[in-house]
């Protein structure tokens, strides 16, 4: 067994009712690490081209890193890969809690799953034993009530992954959850858990994960623990959760707001940190193994959904469910959160997608007929809550919104598509690139869609938070588009992919250098494992995931914006006036591909590349 991994991989053919544990291949250990690298290869290899996402020949691929529940600070991601049934392309969805060390410590680095079940079940992994076991009194249960059955029926502590009824129905941006609030969230992995029969998984187990180094690897873990203490990062993620940086987004100018008609939201008072702290903070919450309580437990107090609790909202929750809905009671925003999370919905894409129907709706697009006499207005705080449960459960104008944005504006024409707000069928995040052009370069070449926690270079543009993971992350001016600040986003996506392959917190990229996580890389394998294997493992990885893509047909016109940001200048704000149009995006994307070795007229990686990275075996795909 190599060290830092537990040296199996489990694979379950639900068809078939069969589990087997295969010995995980040390070379790909070696190149593609674990996490999303390591189940990208094994999704690659196993998953032909051109299958349904949502149909028995896809595969789910839970896979965590070397520093997955060891010592090291937040060290507590795992990922899952499939084919997106939202996309059609690469899907990755990466969470804390403690799911991924509690996979971990049941004796398995990673779980493949293929085929469709004939029956609903969940499988079961205690120390080691994995069994497939009869869901039914299970399937159709909320998250919550999923995870305290499973955990009364067994006599030992579990930790679970599951799905809602949104993944039961196949939403398309269904989300996995684990611990009851946190989230798989993005490219609908959930509907294809859902798609499966695969209701859950409960892990416990109590084994050990042998470390190279075991002495100095605590001892570099303790001292980067004792570096994030004293950081403002933690002051800040403590006393405000992830929703402190709205502020700084509306005062640039960049804040989405009923669905990126606007850039400032004129009641952000009403939604924002201080907000959030006043009217339902309870507690902060940490995962496994971090320093830092970023989560935020909470509490409706007062209102009709008084008494009602649980985790959250996040910035981009409290932003797609607030002010792109034209929302700003924080209650209801809390409660949409709330139901998201039980019924397991990505809330990205959720508020995303709500907010493209009240736009459709305001302009005549959706009609009373098609709603179900429903009044889609803006603003309106009861409506969206309610349309949560319509669309984990296809009820209704739900069974529609089930799709996500771009099937909406197909099927909805007339001009929909100009703003319908995702690139390559995943729902932006809530930063708008007219006020930070690099930023839209990061949305079209994020591997699965449009993204910011691929390159997250909103860091240092709209929160003044460069990252220390990479040797230079300083973009000059926000509201110029810089051709060679490509650079920047090149060397944070490949360098962020790391970070989602070895299992950890991406916010830890902001203050620690890459020179930290080699050192607890080497000392947790064995391995002689410098700062150039860091950087050329992250490219290496991230061509990886783009050939997947590309194999799938996504090409260079494919990475592109929503036409509404493109054409149409936002009209307040630091950035009035501003787009980043066509022909600024296709000079950015211009450096974007010349950085990467990828071929400038199609976009794709080259033969010379590849060979260079070492992916000689997949170039033939590529033509």
């Amino acid at each position: 067994m190599p060290n830092a991994y537990m040296g199996k991989i489990l694979r379950v053919n639900l068809l078939k009712g069969k589990i087997e544990a295969e010995d995980l291949r040390e070379d790909w250990a070696r190149m593609f690490i674990g996490g999303a690298g390591l189940a990208t290869r094994y999704l690659y290899d196993e998953v032909p081209k051109g299958i349904d996402a949502l149909g028995a020949d896809n595969k789910l691929i839970f896979m965590t890193g070397p520093l997955t529940g060891t010592a090291s600070a937040s060290a507590a991601r795992y990922s899952v890969v499939a084919k997106s049934p939202l996309t059609g392309i690469w899907g990755h969805g990466n969470s804390g809690g403690s799911f991924g060390p509690a996979l971990k410590r049941s004796g398995y680095d990673g779980i493949i799953v293929e085929g469709v079940s004939p029956q609903p079940v969940y499988l079961k992994i205690i120390d080691g034993h994995p069994e497939l076991c009869d869901d039914s009194q299970l399937w159709g249960r909320i998250v919550p009530e999923t995870e305290d059955l499973l955990q009364q029926a067994s006599e030992r502590k579990l930790t679970i992954a599951s799905i809602g009824p949104g993944g039961e129905n196949q939403v398309r941006y269904a989300a996995i959850m684990n611990n009851k609030h946190r989230a798989v969230g993005r490219c609908g992995l959930g509907a294809v858990m859902g798609a499966k029969r695969l209701k859950a998984v409960a892990c416990s187990g109590r084994s050990g994960i042998e470390l190279a180094d075991k002495e100095t690897f605590r001892e570099v873990a303790k001292k980067q623990i004792e570096l994030l203490d004293e950081s403002m990062l933690k002051v800040g993620f403590e006393a405000f959760g992830t929703n402190m940086v709205s502020d700084m987004v509306n005062a640039r100018g960049g804040y989405p707001t009923r669905n990126w008609q606007h850039g400032v939201f004129e009641d952000i008072e009403q939604v924002n940190s201080e907000a959030l702290t006043d009217k339902v903070f309870v507690k902060g919450v940490n995962c496994f193994a971090c320093p830092i309580s970023c989560g935020r437990g909470t509490e409706i107090r007062e209102g009709q959904w008084a008494g009602s609790s649980g985790e959250g909202p996040e910035y981009e929750t409290a932003n797609t469910l607030g002010a792109q809905c034209g929302i700003s009671d924080m209650n209801a925003i809390t409660m949409a959160n709330y139901l998201c999370n039980e019924y397991g919905l990505d809330t990205i894409t959720a508020g995303s997608t709500i907010a493209f129907a009240l736009e459709c709706y305001e302009k005549g697009i959706l009609t009373k007929e098609q709603t179900g006499g429903l009044e889609l207005n803006f603003g309106d705080s009861e409506l969206v809550v309610g349309l949560i449960e319509k669309i984990a459960k296809r009820q209704g104008i739900g069974d529609l919104l089930a799709e996500g944005s771009k099937a909406m504006s197909e099927k909805l024409g007339q001009g929909s598509a100009h703003f319908a707000m995702h690139v390559k069928g995943l729902e932006l995040p809530a930063y708008d690139p007219r006020a930070a052009k690099i930023t839209g370069l990061g949305y079209v070449t994020a591997n699965r869609g449009g993204d910011h926690i691929t390159a997250y270079v909103q860091g240092p543009t709209f929160i003044d938070a460069p990252f220390l993971l990479v040797e230079d992350s300083t973009i000059e001016d926000p509201f110029v588009a810089n051709p060679a600040e490509a650079r920047v986003v090149v060397d944070l996506e490949n360098a962020l992919t790391m970070f989602d392959c070895i299992g950890a917190c991406k916010f830890m990229g902001i203050l620690l250098p890459a020179e930290d996580y080699v050192q607890l890389i080497s000392h947790a394998t064995g391995w002689d494992f410098n700062v150039a294997d860091f950087r050329t493992g992250g490219e290496r990885i991230y061509n990886l995931m783009r050939a997947f893509c590309v194999r799938e047909g996504i090409t260079r016109e494919a990475d592109t914006l929503p036409k509404r940001l493109m054409e149409d200048p936002l009209p307040e704000g630091p950035a009035e006036g501003m787009v980043i149009d066509k022909d600024t995006l296709e000079m950015l994307k211009d450096a974007y591909y010349e950085m990467r070795g990828w071929d400038k007229k199609t976009g794709k990686p080259t033969a010379e590349k590849l060979a260079e990275l070492g992916l000689e075996d997949i170039a033939d795909d590529m033509r």
